[in-house]
């Protein structure tokens, strides 16, 4: 297994890619391994990924699957399947996402080098430099000065892209720039009627197969869309704590910590929850997310997709929450300004859907 003839290493562009791509690029990078990614989601990658995997199990496993099939039919051997157990202490994954490596192994019979380096927090000798470590040593790197010097590349790639998301930069655009090791910041002056906090996983929400494109759906019905992305990590665990919790899973920054936080936000008008199917840690906080959005009197709309998600069933939803925003919006302004309803409706842009050979 060690000393690969050449420096490539395929990443499956599913599951961890969404959060950690920027880091990675810049570490295996600056080492001189070339990386290729999988090409981005399709129909086919779905229905390849669940044709080989039991019906029961979640959409983003059969997506990743998908996506190493992808990898393979490039002619790919050696292939990135990390086993992120916990990223911090006793703050774990799930156990899908833990056991990784071994579902692929169990699922897919053709042989390839799997790179199955493990992280895992909660651990002594688990933590990020030795995951690092394991990461390169089938490459034959095992210098640690090297490899503490391409963390540090890593890292830069990494801030570099979360500098220009927070500043409200689309995902795509601000991972673009930061590939070419480049910050730009952009003065977004455009004024939206109605602002909707989209909650879910980046391996959810930025797939724009599995989400369907939502974030292009609301801006083309004139709505701002927040994430994640545009919060720092203090308001993150703020968020977990407004919804009385504290932090057990480790992508709850992403659902409890990011709802907490716009639910509290005078400037969002309503939520847009986005989850698999079958995800045993989501559905537990959308439960919390449910209840606090109650107490808050905050609109919310909870949207949960699989391989067989009919985008015009989805669309209709969007349209239906939407419209009921600009509504309310519309009552508030007009209460405020002591003028009876009798003019002529504003009706959002919600022509959209779009056709798919």
């Amino acid at each position: 297994m060690h000393n690969f003839e050449e420096k490539v290493i395929g990443i499956p562009r599913a599951m961890s890619f969404y959060s950690n791509y920027p880091f990675y690029f810049g570490f295996f990078n600056s080492l001189g391994i070339k990386i290729v990614l999988s090409d981005v989601t399709t129909k086919q990658t779905m229905s390849e990924g669940a044709a080989l995997v039991v019906t029961e199990t979640c959409l983003p496993i059969k997506v990743y699957v998908g996506h190493i099939l992808n990898l393979l039919q490039k002619g790919i051997k050696n292939i990135f399947v990390p086993s992120l157990q916990s990223i911090d202490n006793k703050i774990y994954n799930c156990s899908k996402i833990r056991g990784l490596p071994d579902l692929i192994r169990n699922v897919i019979k053709e042989p390839f080098n799997m790179i199955e380096a493990t992280l895992d927090k909660s651990e002594k000798n688990q933590g990020l430099y030795e995951f690092l470590a394991e990461c390169v040593k089938p490459f034959g790197i095992t210098d640690k000065a090297l490899i503490k010097n391409a963390s540090k590349a890593g890292w830069r790639c990494y801030n570099n892209f979360h500098i220009m998301s927070k500043s409200g930069m689309p995902y795509s655009k601000a991972l673009s720039y930061a590939l070419q090791g480049k910050v730009v910041i952009s003065d977004s002056s455009k004024e939206y009627p109605i602002s909707v906090a989209l909650v879910g996983h980046g391996y959810n929400i930025y797939d724009e197969r599995v989400c369907m494109k939502i974030i292009d759906k609301l801006e083309k019905m004139d709505v701002k869309v927040c994430t994640s992305l545009q919060l720092s990590s203090e308001q993150l665990d703020e968020g977990i704590l407004a919804l009385g919790h504290e932090k057990y899973w480790a992508n709850e920054d992403e659902m409890t910590g990011t709802a907490g936080h716009y639910l509290k936000d005078s400037k969002i008008d309503g939520v847009i929850t986005i989850t698999a199917f079958g995800c045993g840690p989501d559905s537990l906080m959308i439960e919390r997310i449910t209840r606090k959005a109650k107490q808050y009197n905050k609109p919310l709309l909870n949207l949960t997709i699989d391989e067989q998600t009919g985008e015009a069933g989805f669309v209709t939803r969007i349209e239906a929450f939407v419209d009921m925003l600009f509504r309310k919006k519309r009552a508030v302004i007009l209460n405020k300004l002591n003028i009876s309803d009798r003019e002529e409706e504003f009706s959002p842009n919600t022509d959209i859907i779009e056709t798919r050979a």
